[in-house]
């Protein structure tokens, strides 16, 4: 069983949902990066998503997109992202590492190289904003000769046929997006998540955890008994940005986190 795997099981038998945090790797600074991830985890993080800095990242809106160009101005590329993952790892060998990103830093690096470093790092999936799943069958391949979960992406506009395909397919877990738009946006509409995130659930074996549009404790604590966990990503990236000492960036990320974390959680007896 691999790390995303025994994640989610431990959960389950816990009665717990899964609080699985987005940082862009190099933002608010190189040197601060796994200290934020190891924050996180200590703040109650179950599954950290890591952002590969990218040039032209269209799913994310702007809070994302400015922590993208930052970490490129400072030479954050893919081989500092599995450098992260590594020194992460030297540390916690147990919380679930997925990296998050584009096809184009995959493919100029080619795909079994890419996996193969992933996988030596330390790595336990990839979610590929842009690979459509009629296109996924060489990357699934190659990712999971290598124990790399190939994780989809859900959203209000995917045709029911697509999500029927990705609840047969899925690995690791599905990633239902709250709403049609970019990331960071204020449109959450909680009522228009139900039916379609309890019919991903009805029909795949994976998990099913829902993001963009989550951005404090209430909003994570509305959208958490729909799924089996929620991802924030812009609100914390904000929340981080410009603590380029890895202390004050570490103590910003656990501040932030921790609310969530409570919020989520099944009250105690």
């Amino acid at each position: 069983m691999n790390r995303i795997d025994a994640c989610f099981a431990g959960l389950r038998e816990r009665g717990r949902k899964a609080l699985i945090p987005f940082i862009t790797a190099g933002d608010p600074s190189l040197e601060a990066t796994v200290p934020v991830m190891h924050a996180l985890v200590e703040g109650g993080a179950d599954v950290i998503e890591l952002g590969m800095p990218f040039s032209d990242p269209m799913a994310d809106g702007p809070v994302i997109q400015r922590s993208s160009e930052r970490a490129l101005a400072r030479k954050a590329g893919t081989a500092f992202v599995f450098d992260c993952v590594r020194r992460f790892r030297s540390r916690d060998a147990t919380t679930p590492v997925v990296l998050m990103g584009y096809l184009n830093p995959v493919e100029m690096r080619g795909m079994d190289r890419f996996a193969a470093e992933a996988a030596e790092a330390g790595v336990d999936g990839l979610l590929l904003v842009d690979l459509p799943p009629e296109e996924a069958a060489d990357f699934r391949e190659a990712f999971s000769r290598h124990g790399l979960a190939l994780i989809p992406l859900a959203a209000p506009t995917t045709s029911d046929a697509r999500r029927d395909r990705m609840a047969r397919e899925a690995q690791g877990y599905i990633y239902y997006v709250s709403y049609a738009g970019v990331t960071g946006g204020s449109q959450l509409d909680t009522s228009a998540v139900v039916a379609p995130v309890q019919a991903l659930r009805e029909r795949a074996e994976a998990p099913v955890v829902v993001g963009f549009g989550i951005r404090d404790a209430a909003t994570a604590a509305a959208l958490a008994p729909l799924a089996d966990g929620v991802v924030v990503g812009s609100a914390l990236v904000q929340c981080i940005a410009g603590h380029d000492d890895p202390t004050a960036a570490a103590r910003a990320a656990a501040g932030f986190i921790a609310p969530l974390r409570s919020a989520i959680d099944p009250p105690t007896a």
